[in-house]
């Protein structure tokens, strides 16, 4: 992998990692239409540590508010009562399928995952999904002359059932072309929740799973010897910069704003791949990178 190369996926890893458009379907198309190799799941992997790091840093706040209640609920009963202690733990349960799936399937994430024609689809149906909860969610907060907007969740009222709904739908996300961002909100909207908890407990719930599969890759990586590591850690840095200023958009964005250019992006880039595929213009498959 060149420098140049890792620049420009760092920069396509910290724009669409936060968007519900997939990051990872992002990096293998941005390969595939270059004509460079498929940088792989290990290099997805690592650069996502740098975009997490942007989140670690961005929700800041949260996260040590919700560390040390967690902490403190373990010894002390009473504080077992207070949202962030309960959030602490609704973040665990969300992470499990996501720890489950990622060890069973690494050899499928890693290989026919990455087949194109997986991902157009995924890109397609998933935008679907997202627009049909967009939809829902906007006529719920819409006023008539005979309605009232219908109150939507917020994250005070999340249980373990939605956590574990939530983390299902984050676990869909190992597939390229679905979109950890895109599943998670989807899966909130479609729950009742507003559009604003919905992607915070997106990014919360995403910290342990991305940083667990940035740690596991890192450690195969090292033994390995297979990643180029200085083009990755220049990636990984880019990632991060550009993903703390998306992620600062994409939060006042959402708080007014329709999910809609994203559903309608998400579909006619799932239609393109499938034709340039069927006549032959991309390759469904792509080698792997030796570094």
């Amino acid at each position: 992998m060149s420098w140049f190369e890792s620049l420009i996926l760092g920069l396509v890893q910290g724009l669409t990692e936060f968007l519900p458009v997939s990051s990872s379907a992002h990096l293998r198309l941005t390969a595939a239409f270059s004509g460079w190799e498929d940088p792989g799941a290990a290099f997805t992997a690592i650069t996502q540590i740098g975009t997490e790091a942007a989140v670690l840093i961005y929700f800041r706040k949260d996260i040590v508010n919700i560390i040390s209640a967690w902490s403190r609920s373990l010894v002390n009963k009473e504080m077992r009562s207070d949202h962030d202690a309960q959030m602490g733990w609704l973040v665990i349960i969300g992470s499990i399928p996501i720890g489950l799936l990622g060890v069973t399937l690494k050899d499928q994430i890693e290989g026919p995952f990455r087949d194109l024609r997986i991902t157009a689809t995924m890109l397609i149906v998933m935008g679907i999904v997202l627009g049909v909860a967009d939809r829902l969610a906007a006529r719920d907060e819409a006023a008539g002359k005979h309605r009232v907007p219908k109150q939507r969740k917020t994250l005070d009222q999340l249980t373990v059932r939605d956590g574990l709904i939530y983390g299902i739908c984050q676990a869909m996300a190992l597939i390229p072309g679905v979109s950890r961002s895109g599943a998670t909100i989807s899966g909130g909207l479609l729950m009742g929740y507003k559009r604003e908890a919905a992607a915070r407990y997106s990014f919360l719930l995403a910290i342990p799973a991305v940083l667990a599969s940035g740690g596991y890759e890192l450690k195969d990586a090292m033994e390995g010897g297979h990643v180029a590591w200085g083009p990755t850690l220049f990636a990984t840095f880019v990632a991060f910069a550009v993903g703390y200023a998306v992620i600062a958009w994409f939060m006042k964005f959402i708080s007014t704003k329709s999910f809609m250019p994203f559903v309608w992006y998400r579909i006619a880039l799932g239609v393109v791949i499938i034709v340039l595929v069927s006549v032959g213009v991309l390759s469904p498959h792509a080698a792997e990178s030796a570094g």
